[in-house]
């Protein structure tokens, strides 16, 4: 039987994958280093994880590699699945020693360092001729503007605290300040208005597009700008041709989502990303076509193959979201996101396998 290897079991979007790739045929080996977390993630106790394996230490030791590397010499040339960025990341740095032992579509260390660089992906839009907010040098001539360091995962800045909205000279001097603890030059763009949008897609080895899926924000937490609590998905063959033609000129591979806000491009996720558990919900072949190409297999590329219109929640942040929407007096969004408690699929959730979500409240509850 084949076997795909999940690293980093302890974020929301290895449930997602481990289940698609246990539907696709695979025994699903999921491994997670011990000092990352408190306790066994919640995705071990998912009848789609066939193994669970402890890896000693954290993915930031010295001999993390090392110990991957371990791992996978005990299997026969498995399908590697990388999940935290860390291990994307570790991977990249050694291709060709993980590529003797396992198969997986990952770019190389300089080509994500690029698509990880806010500026470096502007400029190339700007090359390609799609949209980008307009940035600017030194005090901005108009509020509000977007403030945010070229890689806020490089400093370890969680999602929410990785850009900051100044409405005026006041607020972008404080801003300012305290980024440049992080980046002596943060990036200053014109805020745009619109709906945030996201293009995932998946790239072959030579960069040939293999899989999409579009999905626009429902809601986010904080609601004054911070990760999506609940998304929906859709279809737009303009945003994944403009998505497409950007990551491509970078020779990129592999797993990507590309962030919109209205017709601009605002920056590039060159791995798996937080609402990754949508391809799930809008059953999308995005995991399963990873896995078939990297193992060398015929992937072609099929326009709309996921279901639109899926609305995805996750329970606990999109609760709280439609809380604070209320509270600050946006009435009908905060009653809308209770409504879709009934209405909006689970990100976490799946039949027949609910003790994945219990296990994930238990842990967010009283671990926290």
């Amino acid at each position: 039987m084949k076997t795909a290897l999940v690293t980093d079991g302890k974020y929301r979007s290895s449930i997602a994958a481990v289940r698609a790739l246990h539907r696709a045929g695979y025994r699903v080996v999921v491994m997670q280093t011990r000092a990352d977390v408190k306790s066994a993630p919640a995705v071990s106790v998912s009848k789609s994880c066939d193994d669970f394996r402890w890896i000693d230490g954290a993915c930031a030791d010295a001999d993390y590699a090392e110990k991957l590397l371990s791992i996978l010499k005990e299997y026969e040339h498995p399908v590697l699945f990388c999940v935290g960025a860390v291990t994307l990341n570790t991977v990249a740095a050694r291709r060709e020693e993980f590529a003797a032992l396992a198969n997986f579509l990952i770019a190389p260390k300089e080509t994500l360092d690029a698509l990880n660089d806010k500026e470096s992906v502007h400029q190339r839009a700007l090359e390609l001729g799609i949209p980008v907010p307009r940035e600017y040098d030194g005090t901005p001539e108009s509020y509000p503007v977007v403030v945010k360091p070229h890689c806020g995962e490089k400093f370890g800045l969680k999602a929410a605290d990785r850009y900051a909205v100044a409405n005026n000279e006041a607020e972008f001097n404080v801003i300012m300040e305290k980024m440049q603890r992080y980046d002596p030059s943060p990036i200053v763009q014109q805020k745009i208005t619109g709906a945030g949008a996201g293009v995932s897609l998946l790239l072959g080895r030579e960069s040939e597009l293999l899989g999409a899926l579009c999905h626009r924000r429902v809601r986010e937490y904080p609601i004054t700008g911070g990760p999506s609590t609940c998304c929906e998905s859709f279809y737009d063959e303009k945003m994944i041709d403009e998505a497409y033609k950007l990551i491509k000129s970078f020779h990129f591979t592999g797993l990507a989502m590309v962030e919109f806000k209205g017709d601009c491009i605002l920056e590039v996720n060159p791995r798996v990303w937080g609402s990754f558990p949508m391809t799930e919900a809008a059953q999308s072949p995005i995991v399963a076509h990873y896995a078939q190409a990297a193992q060398g297999g015929q992937v072609t590329y099929t326009a709309k193959d996921y279901r639109t219109g899926v609305k995805m929640r996750f329970f606990l942040n999109d609760t709280v979201a439609a809380l604070s929407y209320l509270k600050a007096g946006r009435v009908k969004e905060g009653l809308r996101g209770l409504g879709d408690f009934f209405t909006a699929k689970e990100a976490l959730g799946a039949k027949g396998d609910g003790k994945v979500m219990r296990a994930y409240l238990k842990k967010s509850l009283f671990e926290r």
